[in-house]
């Protein structure tokens, strides 16, 4: 395919080899072409790689304030009902301590 091939000088003209033909020439020029498309396309992938690697490092640098927030949520996200009667719950045993404690001291 390349053209830099160096051919022996022709002893008549009917031995000789003829040029290449329009076709070759063509498919030729328009190889080329690809090949310098496919290393721009290879050059855009690794920056798109890059950039993408770097959007990752940032996304993952926030893992933590996420987790904080999920847990935020999920502390807020209670039934406030079921905790009332939690609470409901502690006071009622911590009433009777007192009364306990209060009648063992009179």
């Amino acid at each position: 395919m390349s053209s830099s091939t160096t051919r022996p000088p022709a002893s008549s003209s009917t031995s000789a080899q003829p040029e290449k033909t329009f076709f070759e020439q063509q498919r030729e020029v328009l190889l080329k072409e690809i090949g310098v498309s496919f290393e721009h396309v290879l050059a855009n992938i690794n920056k798109l790689n890059r950039s993408l690697e770097g959007v990752i490092a940032v996304g993952n640098e926030f893992s933590s304030v996420e987790a904080l927030w999920s847990q935020f949520e999920n502390v807020m996200a209670k039934d406030p009902d079921a905790e009332q009667e939690g609470q409901g719950g502690e006071e009622g045993e911590d009433e009777t301590e007192l009364s306990e404690a209060q009648g063992n001291g009179r």
